[in-house]
């Protein structure tokens, strides 16, 4: 009974940690990205420098493998990458004393106690516009919560970027 109690309690932090775990992406279904060769950084913003370089680098890498070029200025396209972190609350409650076995002698036997964790999250928005018209033409987002070994934390990082970038550049309109 006290295993099946622990994982009663922690069901619902797996369910938190998986929820800060996703990557969205949207665009304009006007645009044919087939037009674009070409980028440029519009500007890369991260809490932290060294994560501004990795941001850059694991996007480029990405939009290199899909065929776009990197070019100083004057890019067909513009990219904006922001990162930043914030916490998010997890509540564990654990409960002690209700007995074994199938059945709980009762709440005034026991005691439930709650405990408030900070999670850090990691969140990172890549924009793409038309440079042109300086129109949004693509938007990927994604968090996930970040530990406290920051090789782990880069490999999030770029997880993240490669699902942002997996189905990029979206379909041709048909």
């Amino acid at each position: 009974m006290k295993y099946a109690m622990r994982l009663l309690c922690l069901v619902p932090a797996a369910l938190l940690l998986l929820l800060a775990s996703e990557t969205k992406t949207d665009y304009r279904h006007s645009t044919d990205f087939s037009r674009y060769k070409t980028y440029s950084w519009m500007k890369v913003e991260a809490e932290n420098s060294l994560w501004t370089d990795r941001i850059q680098r694991y996007v480029e890498a990405e939009l290199a493998t899909k065929g776009w070029q990197k070019v100083s200025a004057g890019g067909d396209a513009s990219v904006a990458a922001v990162g930043s972190t914030k916490n998010q609350q997890r509540l564990e409650t654990f409960y002690s004393g209700f007995g074994d076995g199938w059945f709980w002698r009762g709440l005034d036997d026991g005691v439930a106690t709650t405990t408030v964790e900070d999670i850090p999250i990691g969140s990172l928005i890549v924009d793409i516009f038309d440079s042109g018209s300086k129109t949004l033409i693509w938007r990927g987002s994604g968090e996930k919560a970040l530990s406290g070994d920051p090789k782990k934390n880069q490999k999030k990082l770029r997880d993240i970027v490669a699902e942002m970038f997996k189905h990029f550049p979206p379909p041709a309109k048909g």
